[in-house]
């Protein structure tokens, strides 16, 4: 199994395991030492991972105390400062600042077992940035993310490509940040550095960037829009499986050719594909996103668990004026009108309890 299942198997783990995880020591056992394990380094070797690292500052601090210190040649090479995983760790950067001066460590992961932050000394020496360079959610792993968590795995770690690789994160988290927030709302630098690439009928006046200003907002969103469409088509086409060969030895009765007449006529858009992988992050929560599965038809897109028709989690309607996404409780369907694919999430709860019915073993 490789760096990138294993990871997306630790994220899976964490989500399961967390509700039932009470005390910060039972997060460390039960959601980062695995990570730690996972980065590939021994937890059980103390010439690679030392719990309980001592980081006193002379004269002002003893009994200081770093959660774990990973090794590498015999010196601290990443400090890592664990808390339940409940907590805000925004309210804990200045703990590990304290430790990280103190040590010759060059890396820093504050972590509550689900989010992950990641500092550096990229600004000054052996002083720990005040914001980290890399965060991210093992429960909601991206590409992006596993790639950036690979720079740690023993494996790979160099300590000078990581720190280049670190202030590049940086740069890029900063202008990231910048064109999501132009995009949701164009400044006015913005909108004028395009009109006056755009206008070709004049000066740009005030009337003129006006009107760019709400092209460009709509402009931007359609990009973004058709950006998550191909990528959810092509996520299609890679899951959906070779067809089945037929088999010249089965009759096939009237009902199944009906039935495959009627699949003729189904075309799964984007936007169900879309609202497909939404459910299925929300499940994520409860089960393995192995086992939801989704069937299209005329009527509706069905999405199942187990791929059994009998254990429906919910139902979406969404190719005609009005929206809908249909839940399914003990009573049966329920459904409820959507403006957007998004609102799909207003409905976790319900979806969650779908789950739960399902699961639930006889007494």
């Amino acid at each position: 199994m490789d760096f990138k299942d294993l990871i997306r198997q630790l994220g899976e783990r964490a989500a399961k395991l967390k509700e039932q995880t009470q005390t910060e020591e039972a997060t460390k056992t039960a959601l980062i030492m695995p990570f730690i394990q996972t980065l590939g380094y021994d937890v059980f070797n103390p010439t690679e991972v030392v719990p309980e690292f001592d980081a006193d500052i002379p004269g002002i601090r003893r009994g200081e105390k770093v959660d774990y210190a990973v090794f590498k040649d015999g010196q601290p090479t990443i400090l890592i400062e664990c808390k339940h995983w409940k907590q805000n760790l925004e309210f804990h950067d200045g703990q590990l600042q304290r430790y990280f001066h103190v040590t010759k460590a060059r890396f820093a992961i504050l972590t509550n077992g689900i989010v992950y932050k990641f500092f550096s000394d990229l600004k000054e020496t052996n002083i720990m940035d005040r914001h980290p360079f890399f965060v991210c959610d093992v429960t909601n792993l991206t590409d992006q993310h596993i790639e950036g968590l690979k720079n740690f795995h023993k494996s790979y770690f160099n300590e000078e490509a990581l720190s280049s690789a670190a202030n590049e994160m940086i740069h890029m988290n900063r202008i990231k940040e910048r064109l999501t927030n132009e995009f949701k709302n164009p400044s006015e630098e913005f909108v004028k550095f395009i009109a006056q690439i755009e206008y070709k009928e004049g000066k740009v006046t005030q009337k003129v960037q006006a009107m760019y200003s709400d092209l460009v907002k709509r402009s931007t969103q359609q990009v973004l829009n058709e950006i998550i469409n191909e990528r959810l088509a092509s996520a299609m086409k890679q899951d959906t499986p070779e067809p089945a060969k037929p088999d010249n030895k089965t009759v096939q009765s009237g009902a199944s050719k009906e039935n495959e007449g009627e699949k003729d006529l189904v075309e799964t858009t984007a936007e169900e594909l879309e609202g497909f992988y939404i459910v299925k992050s929300i499940c994520r929560q409860k089960v393995d996103a192995g086992r939801i599965a989704h069937r299209d038809t005329q009527g509706y897109f069905g999405i199942l668990l187990d791929d059994n028709k009998n254990r429906t989690i919910c139902r979406l309607h969404l190719n005609k004026k009005k929206k809908y996404i249909e839940t399914y409780d003990v009573q049966g369907g329920d459904k409820k009108e959507i403006q957007t694919i998004d609102d799909i999430y207003k409905y976790a709860n319900e979806i969650l309890k779908a789950i739960e019915k399902y699961e639930k073993k006889p007494e």
